[in-house]
């Protein structure tokens, strides 16, 4: 089986792409760094290669998607793990606020350019999504940029377009399924100053990234679709199919994939 993962060199994506390499199956790391990249590719226990590429430009997504096609003619399953936390606002060199772009944009962008070799797609979540506020006219540019809201809002994004993406492949066969893996011990959102250290004492309670890849590991060995697991357990998601169609509009149109 051809597994890819984003953001697969460290953190939960490192520890699916390490718990996969165990179970036999050949893991595709990408990751923007390529000395780290290429270090977890080496310290992986199985097959695995590395596809380096910028998830945060409109370009690099492109790239990305071109170069897995070169080395995955079929994609048995695809997680999306790589994801920002951002403490301050950046705007890419398209204009987008990063954490948009990378937890949302790039996802969507991933999934149409690479659908046609598509089996299954794990989307790694985060349960704070509900409290995200997506505002196709903001929130795509930092317009509304909070450094503790917007990772849930782009998040929210992410999971409105999930239902649309089930429709689309419901009759060829293609699946996908969102995964909140739980509250995980990794540096994403790490801060400086007072905040950081609160932060850093409180991750000493919070999961391992073993834990958190548990139930993201569970995931690619399922069939379902349309659904969202908190862990391993099915539950409502809240959204609005409304909203979900203009953000799956607006995605198309900065993707260049409409």
């Amino acid at each position: 089986m051809n597994v890819v993962v984003t953001g697969g060199n460290r953190g939960i994506g490192y520890a699916v792409c390490a718990e996969l390499a165990r179970r036999g199956h050949r893991v595709v790391v990408v990751a923007r760094d390529a000395a780290r990249g290429e270090q977890a590719v080496r310290s992986l226990p199985g097959e695995a290669d590395l596809v380096v590429g910028d998830l945060s430009a409109v370009s690099g997504m492109h790239e990305v998607a071109g170069r897995l096609a070169e080395a995955c003619p079929r994609i048995d399953v695809l997680v999306h793990n790589a994801g920002l936390w951002p403490s301050r606002l950046t705007l890419t060199a398209d204009g987008l606020e990063e954490a948009f772009a990378v937890n949302h944009l790039a996802p969507f962008t991933l999934n149409r350019l690479l659908e046609d070799r598509l089996t299954r797609v794990v989307q790694v979540s985060a349960g704070l999504y509900v409290k995200g506020k997506a505002d196709p006219d903001r929130t795509p540019y930092g317009h509304d940029f909070h450094p503790l809201r917007t990772y849930a809002d782009t998040k929210r994004c992410n999971v409105e377009t999930l239902p649309l993406f089930a429709e689309r492949w419901r009759e060829r066969g293609v699946t996908i399924d969102a995964v909140h893996p739980g509250v995980i011990n990794t540096g994403l959102g790490a801060r400086g100053g007072p905040v950081g250290l609160l932060l850093k004492v409180a991750k000493r309670f919070w999961k391992t990234p073993e834990q958190g890849a548990a139930p993201v590991v569970a995931l690619t060995e399922r069939s379902t679709t349309g659904r969202y697991y908190d862990e391993l357990k099915a539950i409502p998601m809240n959204v609005d199919r409304d909203l979900g169609l203009r953000l799956w509009e607006q995605a198309g149109k900065l993707s260049g994939v409409a």
